[in-house]
């Protein structure tokens, strides 16, 4: 019973947060859009019983996912979404790697402050994060100011409100994400494996190729997954700091939402935006699986 009770715990927490708000925005897609408050048609009553239920599957019909791919805008937020998320995934691993080998290799006495300052932007709220770098980006930020006073640049460069921005505000707001679990991989790696390559006369280039980066893959790929998953439906980022020209899902279903009052079809976008995330979430809960069976 004690087990029982255990495992009951994160399948609830499951249950009340996510699965009831997925049927909830599921019904919702398969609703008719009305004036009214809420603004649509349920097309399911409970209230009804057998006989509501059976008018519901006997009328089913889904208009809202059809009217999808009419409209060329969704597909292209789709393919847009994915793509800044697989550049800004790769950008984040290129900053994130070198700092957690930095902090692996670190002296012992240095690693808790190292960890400290990688987790220490989580202290200030993300939203003041993010708008901190309208001040930096914008063409009167303090990033032109300092090109231009050290003569760099003649001009003030266009940065805000472009795609570049959106990535460096990706990259900085889920560095952290990418670096701990490669820290974690790197932590546990066996130093005397690096002195047996140089030893057999591998180069210190060689042997990090040859040992300590496939030793880290776990680490990669978990870092990978924590920052594409939640950037593919990011909106935040691209509302402040890409503007209207950035085109991201995440963007498009708050405007179905709150400008158009569409929910129906916004629901119906979230819905296509959870089953594609639900891939790569299998494939991470996968390598999750195969670590710890190997650690164990």
């Amino acid at each position: 019973m004690r087990r029982l009770a255990l495992i009951a715990v994160p399948y609830i927490w499951l249950l009340a947060l996510f699965l009831v708000p997925f049927l909830i925005v599921l019904k919702i897609s398969l609703s008719d859009i009305a004036m009214a408050i809420p603004p649509y048609t349920p097309t399911l009553d409970l209230t009804e019983g057998w006989e509501g239920l059976k008018d519901f599957f006997s009328n089913l019909d889904f208009d809202n996912y059809i009217f999808l791919t009419t409209d060329d805008l969704y597909w292209k937020a789709y393919l847009s979404s994915f793509k800044i998320a697989v550049i800004a995934t790769f950008l984040t691993l290129l900053v994130g790697y070198p700092i957690a080998y930095g902090m692996a290799a670190a002296p012992d006495h240095w690693r808790p402050t190292l960890m400290m300052l990688v987790i220490l932007p989580f202290w200030t709220s993300f939203l003041i994060r993010v708008y901190s770098w309208i001040g930096i980006l914008s063409n009167e930020g303090y990033l032109n100011q300092l090109l231009l006073s050290l003569g760099i640049i003649s001009s003030p460069l266009t940065i805000l409100n472009t795609n570049v921005a959106v990535y460096i505000g990706i990259v900085y707001t889920y560095l952290p994400f990418m670096i701990l679990p490669i820290y974690a991989a790197l932590e546990r790696m066996d130093g005397s494996l690096l002195e047996a390559a140089e030893d057999l006369g591998c180069s210190r280039i060689t042997a990090f190729w040859l040992v300590t980066f496939p030793l880290s893959k776990n680490g990669i790929i978990a870092g990978c997954f924590l920052v594409f998953i939640p950037t593919i439906g990011e909106f935040v980022i691209p509302s402040l700091l890409g503007g209207s020209r950035t085109l991201m899902i995440g963007k498009v279903l708050w405007e179905e939402f709150f400008n158009n009052r569409d929910w129906p079809v916004a629901s119906a976008v979230a819905v296509i935006l959870l089953l594609l995330l639900i891939i790569p979430i299998i494939l991470f809960q996968r390598n999750e699986q195969k670590q710890r069976e190997a650690e164990g």
